[in-house]
């Protein structure tokens, strides 16, 4: 499952916008009448559109602490050798039989607002953390992107929505729950969120426990 990650550079009101989307992208016909507002009380659409979190697992094979190489095996038997960073401050801590997991996570969810309630525009926040000095190694980081896009034309009769990008970009999408367009009006804002973490841990191996039989008297 891959999830579309060009909203900001491409201005973006793309295939991921409003209630959507089956990623089905419409040549814009000629603009019909503005539609009657929505109800004041309708709660607005939002909900996650794509989501996928996937792990991968290997153990250290090697290990040069002076030359900063280290060799991984991977499940399927696979081997990577790699020269590890001065950034990454506690490689002596880590020793041949160490297992590095890599978990990453990326999504992308809307939120429908009131045009009062904000201005079309992109925005990014960053994070990122790594492990305590004399740790095992280990790190974080996460960067969230909201490109927040305008409801331009809403077409009942086609299910479908169309959306101007912050740069001026338009598009019309397939509303993937059509009675969310009851839910909203010409005007109104959506605001598209990408979210992409990455986690890298590294653990000792679990230490095995062998049963003894007991003595018989």
């Amino acid at each position: 499952m891959k999830i579309i990650k060009g909203l900001a550079a491409a201005g973006a009101a793309g295939c991921v916008a409003l209630l959507v989307v089956g990623c089905a992208a419409h040549k814009e016909k000629q603009a019909a009448p503005a539609p009657a507002p929505a109800p004041a009380h309708a709660a607005m659409p939002s909900g996650v559109i794509d989501e996928v979190t996937a792990s991968e697992t290997a153990t250290v094979k090697a290990i040069n602490h002076k030359t900063r190489v280290v060799t991984l095996t991977h499940s399927d038997g696979s081997e990577v050798t790699l020269t590890v960073g001065k950034e990454v401050r506690n490689l002596p801590q880590v020793k041949v039989g160490d297992i590095v997991t890599a978990t990453y996570h990326e999504s992308v969810a809307f939120a429908a607002k009131k045009a009062d309630a904000g201005t079309p525009g992109t925005s990014v926040v960053q994070g990122a953390a790594r492990a305590e000095p004399g740790a095992k190694p280990g790190a974080a980081a996460a960067q969230i992107t909201t490109v927040t896009v305008t409801i331009v034309g809403i077409d009942k009769s086609a299910g479908t929505a169309t959306l101007k990008g912050p740069r001026g970009n338009v598009v019309t999408v397939k509303a993937r729950d059509p009675k969310n367009l009851d839910r909203v009006s010409v005007g109104d804002l959506v605001d598209v969120t990408y979210t992409e973490a990455v986690e890298i841990t590294v653990q000792a191996p679990a230490k095995k426990h062998h049963k003894t039989a007991a003595k018989k008297k």
